[in-house]
């Protein structure tokens, strides 16, 4: 079964939302209703998340089968002021030279135009550059995109079409990333 990690902020059949939304320069995620800008948590997911993180409460990935896969790892997205609160998911592998995304979800109540907090997804995506780089890979970034969202992913990411549905975000573009949601802190 072919899985889009991503979604394009459109309705694919994966129900996953994903865009560079307007954030506030230095900041991570914003209140879509006052426009506040803060920080974020960004943790490993535990066992005791997975209850949470389910089709019931609105997520559309299986998030207890990317936890379970041994050659992964998933992290999750919370704000201070409501950090039991998951705002979003990232599934990631580390390979041999890059870091390569599975999946990324925001929570239901993050997508769409009654969304709360804005940035989240771009947060995942910037933190996955950001590993990249502490695990010695340079930013290097790779992804899996459908046919109709390799332009939307080059233009909202910088990633580069590399063959077919395969998506790689190289080190500018991660360092672009990184430095619209991770100001003033080391890659």
């Amino acid at each position: 079964m072919y899985r889009d990690p991503f979604g394009g902020g459109a309705q694919f059949d994966t129900g996953a939302e994903f865009g560079l939304y307007k954030t506030a320069d230095g900041q991570n995620w914003e209140h879509v209703q006052t426009y506040e800008a803060n920080p974020t948590n960004i943790t490993l997911l535990t066992s005791a998340d997975l209850k949470s993180v389910t089709k019931k409460n609105g997520w559309q990935f299986d998030w207890r089968f990317e936890f379970k896969q041994p050659e992964r790892e998933v992290y999750k997205l919370t704000i201070p002021i409501a950090i039991s609160v998951i705002q979003g998911l990232i599934s990631i592998e580390i390979k041999s030279d890059h870091v390569y995304m599975h999946l990324v979800e925001s929570a239901s109540f993050n997508k769409g135009k009654s969304k709360v907090y804005a940035g989240v997804p771009g947060n995942l995506v910037a933190f996955a550059c950001r590993l990249s780089f502490q695990r010695g890979f340079e930013g290097n970034v790779s992804f899996v995109s459908k046919t109709q969202l390799i332009d939307h992913y080059t233009k909202t990411l910088g990633a580069t079409h590399f063959g077919g549905h395969i998506m790689i975000i190289d080190t500018s573009a991660a360092l672009r990333l990184i430095d619209k949601y991770f100001k003033n802190q080391e890659p």
